[in-house]
């Protein structure tokens, strides 16, 4: 199984990103083989779309799931639609993310846990 984390980094050992939109990268991790690849996330810097690009990097590369912290509105109906689920909040580095994943200790989101144009981080603190 693929999963796109968001992430502060281009790999296994960087730190999750918390803004799935906002990341500046996605670390793609295949489960079976922790194989992973980082990826530029152009919606870090986008004035819109963040988080519909994000879910697009994420279904090109053929992830089934997203682990991250907070999803808005748009980039949750974007994963929906590509039948991507997404899980949070993860913790600790993008391999932290993946094993907690493996452990059952994420939760799924059933609905968007982000209010529209969260990239400010307001809703974080």
């Amino acid at each position: 199984m693929k999963i796109a984390v968001s992430a502060q980094g281009k790999s296994v050992e960087a730190a999750v990103d918390p803004r799935f939109g906002r990341c500046p990268y996605l670390v793609i991790v295949d489960t079976a083989t922790m194989d992973a690849e980082g990826m530029d996330n152009p919606g870090a810097l986008a004035g819109t779309g963040a988080g519909v690009a994000a879910a697009q990097i994420a279904a090109d590369a053929g992830a089934e799931a997203v682990i991250t912290g907070v999803v808005g509105p748009h980039a949750f109906e974007a994963l929906s639609s590509g039948k991507i689920r997404a899980y949070g909040p993860a913790k600790g580095s993008v391999r932290d993310a993946v094993e907690q994943f493996q452990a059952g200790q994420l939760g799924e989101l059933q609905q968007p846990n982000a209010p529209l144009h969260a990239g400010d981080r307001r809703h974080l603190t």
